[in-house]
Formats: structure tokens, C-alpha cells, sequence
């Protein structure tokens, strides 16, 4: 409907500035979500992640924040994304360095390892939830191998994430396949007390050693 003494232009323009600030509160209520969930997950770990709770302390209904995510698991993969975003920002910022693959994977997964585990009660919220086996969190779990991969061929490659269009071969996938569940299983090991965050990346590249991952001159 148009406003008295405006245009049909006009109208929609207000209408447009509208939904944007619409769109501003939504964003800043799924932050206050998302920050309350990760903060009690690293106070009291996966079970000290309660619905309840995160609506309290964001100051959200708990109507409303069942409209943003059906479930903690959803919450904290949402939390999970971020931090793959900030790991690819890094890998474009200052790509790894390393005269061959091997070198660079465990580089990289030095610095995956280290950026996940940083906050480790936080870090096993995030595993078990990988794990929670849901169908409504499948495609979060499905999205995260996916760019975990991408970024998996691009340091094999030697190459910023997102700096060539070729398409992985199959080899890559595998690789990268093979890798990141190395990865993951070690991680699980972790978090279950088994060993270190170092002893995580050097899973991965007694792995990428058994695959015989190296540079052409080696």
C-alpha cells in the first residue's frame, strides 16, 4: 500500500529500508543465540547446552529461537560454519606454506586442529554433534565435509581456497576423503582423552605418508 504523499517509488524504497532493518534485528537475535549457545557449551560441554537456556541468556523467546534452529545440534554446527569461514578467510589471507603436499596438508591441519580445539569443551559439543546421527542437521554435517574438502584439495594443490575453477578430480576427493575422516577419528580420540591435539595432526600425516602423498619431485 502507498503512504500518503509519497510515490509508488518512494513507497517501495521505505519498504525496502524497512525489511533491511527487519533483517539487522534478525541477525543480531541469531548472534545473541548462537554466542549464548557456544558460551554454555564450553561452560558445561554438550549437555550443558539446554534450549532453556540459550533463550535466556540471548533474552529470546524460546518460541522465537525454535523458528531460527530446530535443535542444539543445529545451533552448534550454525557455530561450526563460522569457524569454517574464518578457516578459509585464513587460507586466502596467507595461504599454507610447504614445499610439497605433505608438507602443506600437515600445516594445514595443524592449524584446523588448533583452531577447533581452542575452545575444547566447545570443540566436543561440536563433535557430538556431528555425530548426533539427526536428519534435520544432515545437510549442516554434509556442508561442512564439502568445504572441508575444498579446502583439503586446494592446499594439495598448493593453491588459495577458491583461486582455480578446476574441478577435483577423483583422486583429490579420495585424498581429501580419506584425510578428513583420519582427521575426524582423531579428533573423537581427543575428545575422549586418548591423546593431544599435536598427536591429531600427526595422525593426518602418518596418513598422508601411507598414501604416499607427496610433491613431484620427491
Amino acid at each position: 500500500m502507498a503512504t500518503p504523499g509519497r510515490t509508488d517509488d518512494e513507497t517501495s524504497l521505505e519498504d525496502l529500508l524497512q525489511g533491511s532493518q527487519l533483517a539487522a534485528s534478525q541477525l543480531k537475535r541469531l548472534r545473541r543465540i548462537v554466542d549464548a549457545a557456544t558460551q554454555l557449551a564450553e561452560k558445561g560441554g554438550f549437555d550443558g547446552v539446554k534450549l532453556r537456556d540459550v533463550a535466556e541468556v540471548s533474552e529470546v523467546a524460546l518460541g522465537t529461537l525454535y523458528k531460527y534452529f530446530r535443535s542444539k545440534e543445529d545451533i552448534l554446527l550454525f557455530a561450526l560454519a563460522e569457524e569454517v569461514e574464518r578457516m578459509e578467510a585464513s587460507l586466502v589471507a596467507k595461504p599454507i606454506e610447504g614445499a610439497s603436499p605433505r608438507q602443506r596438508l600437515t600445516g594445514f591441519f595443524q592449524q584446523a586442529t588448533r583452531s577447533l580445539t581452542r575452545k575444547p569443551h566447545f570443540a566436543r559439543a561440536v563433535l557430538r554433534s556431528l555425530a548426533s546421527g539427526d536428519s534435520d542437521t544432515a545437510t549442516k554435517v554434509a556442508e561442512f565435509h564439502g568445504r572441508m574438502t575444498t579446502m583439503i584439495v586446494s592446499v594439495l594443490r598448493g593453491k588459495p581456497v577458491g583461486a582455480t575453477s578446476r574441478v577435483a578430480t577423483i583422486g583429490e576427493r579420495e585424498m581429501a576423503f580419506v584425510l578428513q575422516n583420519v582427521w575426524y577419528a582423531s579428533l573423537i580420540g581427543w575428545a575422549g582423552g586418548l591423546h593431544s591435539t599435536k598427536a591429531v595432526a600427526e595422525h593426518v600425516t602418518t596418513a598422508a605418508a601411507l598414501m604416499r602423498i607427496r610433491s613431484h619431485d620427491d
